[in-house]
């Protein structure tokens, strides 16, 4: 049987980083002692298929994963989250655990953002993730599916190579892929029937509501990467996603009543953390940062954009404005000071929006349709593999020029003394390119 120390050293050894997040180095968050380690399978992004596929068809990998977790982190229970709906993942998980009564299945409604993780701590344990804090300050360890399934591939000498996006919006073959990590989105695009026209579409990399713009199509597929979404430029979701701080402050002045229901609806500030928006959008109509309240709150915003998707009624920004006050804070040196709350307040199932209501407020309902897994290896003939793929220091190369790498090889490790995370040859080849930002292998 596996013991901690081989199982922090095998995840260390493969690369793994959070695969539904920032990308958190997985060796680093397993190496603790915890109460009850977490499944996330919600998929808190509208329009992504990727972790509800896994669950339905690697159960079982999943389900070893999560006991590799626990074990490793002597936590005496496991709960796998996932939306209600997902009804042949549902069934796919009950089989694998059948028999496994240290784990069990927590069936959410689909509601946004169900995916947040303090929100599933708080779900699943009754227990506010403090301000400031982490999941583990209540006994939890928190892991995407997708990150379970790789622990478990690491524990057969599998390094983390490749990842499974959704391809979706504007193409003829909405598709959920495994492809290697560093080919090119327009490789996915082009795998979906996508528009040959780049000049009319942008690309939201991740999910509809937290994902980035990009009409770089050569960006390319990283540990994180869950979605490529094409949308017509001229979509109201490209321009709700498209910052403006110029025009954004002069409307918060001349058009921000201060009715609060940014900060009504906030899930987080629901959660009794002090997230408080309208404040936000106050400091910077009157200029002033003693109108902002508590400082902390605005740390405890996950971005999950509903104060500005979904909350204001004058179509405002109170997200964006929430964020360039995190970034002035912190450039302000200022420091987050842990506190502890007690529970959420009473109107926290009002802030729980359908997912269907949000996607019709950003006019992507006809884009919200099935994505099949296809599970079979996309040719790839060049990847540029980031140096940057997770919190922390960027990887070190340990290959040059010239060099002949296997698919699996390593080919850039993790700085000395640093937070990180190994990277590895996700197909084999010749290395074209190394440089400061990625390596280049040619098949």
């Amino acid at each position: 049987m596996e013991d901690k120390t081989s199982i922090v050293e095998a995840i260390r050894k493969a690369g793994i980083v959070g695969a539904g997040g920032a990308g958190f180095p997985t060796h680093v968050k397993v190496n603790a002692a915890a109460d009850i380690v977490i499944a996330n399978g919600a998929e808190c992004e509208p329009m992504l298929r990727v972790d509800q596929l896994i669950m339905q068809h690697y159960p079982e990998r999943v389900v070893r994963g999560m006991q590799l977790m626990m074990r490793a982190t002597g936590a005496a229970k496991g709960v796998i989250c996932l939306k209600a709906h997902y009804h042949d993942a549902v069934d796919a998980l009950e089989k694998a655990i059948a028999g496994i009564s240290e784990i069990s299945l927590k069936l959410m409604k689909s509601y946004y953002p169900a995916g947040d993780e303090q929100t599933m701590v708080y779900d699943v344990t009754g227990k506010v993730v403090p301000t400031g804090g982490l999941p583990l300050d209540v006994g939890a360890v928190v892991s995407n599916v997708s990150t379970l399934m790789n622990v478990a591939d690491a524990m057969d000498a599998c390094s983390v190579t490749d990842k499974y996006v959704t391809v979706g919006g504007a193409v003829q073959t909405p598709v959920t892929l495994k492809v290697p990590i560093g080919t090119p989105f327009r490789a996915l695009v082009a795998a979906a029937g996508g528009p040959d026209n780049e000049n009319d579409y942008t690309i939201i990399e991740g999910g509809p509501i937290m994902g980035q713009l990009t009409d770089d199509w050569n960006t390319a597929v990283t540990k994180t990467t869950g979605g490529v979404l094409v949308v017509p430029k001229g979509h109201p979701a490209v321009q709700k996603k498209t910052p403006n701080p110029e025009a954004e402050l002069r409307l918060a002045k001349a058009v921000c009543c201060q009715c609060n229901m940014c900060t009504l609806m906030c899930p987080r500030n629901a959660m009794g953390l002090d997230v408080q928006p309208h404040k936000a959008m106050r400091a910077a109509a009157m200029g002033s940062g003693s109108l902002l309240g508590d400082p902390n709150g605005v740390f405890s915003c996950c971005d999950c954009g509903i104060c500005t998707l979904y909350a204001c009624n004058f179509g405002l920004a109170p997200s964006r404005m929430m964020q360039q006050m995190k970034q002035g804070l912190q450039n302000a040196g200022y420091k987050v000071t842990k506190q502890v709350k007690d529970a959420p307040v009473d109107n926290i199932e009002a802030t729980r929006i359908p997912v269907s209501r949000v996607i019709a407020r950003m006019g992507l309902s006809e884009y919200d349709v099935a994505a099949p897994l296809v599970d079979k290896d996309l040719p790839i003939p060049i990847v540029r593999i980031p140096l940057k793929q997770h919190v922390g220091a960027p990887s070190v190369p340990v290959v040059h020029t010239g060099s002949a790498v296997n698919k699996g090889d390593m080919i850039a490790q993790i700085p000395a003394d640093s937070l990180g995370a190994a990277i590895h040859a996700s197909i084999g080849g010749t290395v074209s390119a190394v440089t400061d930002t990625y390596i280049e292998i040619k098949a």
